[in-house]
């Protein structure tokens, strides 16, 4: 016998349904799983600093071994205002060969994508500069780029580039055979199945790269400060930790350090929000994470 709208919309709520609605409404926030992926990893930051923090205090190491973290801290006090200029002046280094290599990676992997030769021809040049360490490339640039700020910006952008190249092509061919085939059926142009087909499966895997490369334009930047620092780049947190070690000063090459981690660590952050963000109402990896 059919059954009417009225009957179905009026008819009581199961009891598996209403017990689970009531039990997520009755979450305390305490055990919330947003809530818990920020608690764990404090609590864990905690307890390793309270053990650096007693062994160093049992064992007496000398602060030109190993400081304490509150000798660190201190050190970071005392020369906070040229640490934090030079962590702009990575950061500027870092953001701009970021963004360079989001429109490089994201060009080049939209020219392998439309032809096979295209990426059979190139595709090995492009693993070849990534293998290649950037330390033995790093001083070649700075010889041949005469800026200074320039050279590093290029160090730091071969470093970054390759992960958005691998993933948005691996993305922009990673598409359901079925819908390509519907597209085709329909007549679809290559503007039209790029636009509306291969870029919104690509999505994912070119998130998932900015999460990596924005890591990796921190390095280079760092990386290529360390090598251009001794023909006088000084203002970057590279050029601190020299002469942080030329004057056997470890608490303030440590309070560098932690600068540099701290600025990976909120690159990776952001980017990790920006990929909830976008993907989060359409793609099940976020829209699971977000609940």
């Amino acid at each position: 016998m059919p059954v009417s709208c009225r009957t179905v919309c009026c008819r009581p709520a199961s009891p598996v349904w209403s017990h689970n609605m009531k039990n997520t409404t009755a979450t305390p926030w305490i055990q919330h799983p947003r809530f818990l992926k920020i608690l764990y990893p404090t609590l864990v930051a905690v307890a390793m600093v309270l053990l650096w923090q007693g062994a160093v205090s049992y064992f007496r190491i000398p602060a030109f071994l190993v400081p304490s973290p509150l000798v660190m801290l201190e050190s970071l006090w005392t020369h906070l205002t040229p640490l934090l200029l030079a962590l702009l002046f990575t950061l500027k280094i870092t953001l701009i060969s970021f963004l360079l290599s989001i429109v490089i990676g994201a060009a080049v992997a939209f020219i392998l994508v439309q032809n096979r030769f295209v990426e059979t021809a190139l595709f090995p040049y492009i693993v070849f500069l990534q293998v290649t360490p950037i330390v033995a490339i790093a001083p070649l640039i700075i010889i041949w780029v005469k800026d200074a700020t320039l050279s590093l910006v290029v160090c730091a952008t071969l470093m970054a580039v390759f992960p958005i190249i691998s993933n948005t092509t691996q993305g922009l061919r990673s598409v359901s055979p079925g819908l390509l085939s519907y597209f085709r059926l329909n007549h679809a142009s290559r503007w039209q199945t790029l636009v509306r087909l291969r870029i919104p499966s690509a999505l994912p895997y070119f998130f998932g790269a900015l999460r990596i490369s924005s890591g990796l334009s921190l390095i280079g930047a760092v990386v290529a400060e360390f090598v251009a620092g001794t023909g006088g780049t000084n203002t970057g947190l590279a050029y601190q930790i020299l002469q942080a070690g030329y004057q056997l000063d470890i608490p303030l090459m440590f309070a560098a350090l932690l600068l540099i981690s701290l600025a990976g660590i909120a690159l990776f952050g952001v980017m990790s929000w920006v990929s909830r963000r976008a993907l989060s109402a359409w793609h099940e990896s976020e829209a699971v994470q977000s609940h």
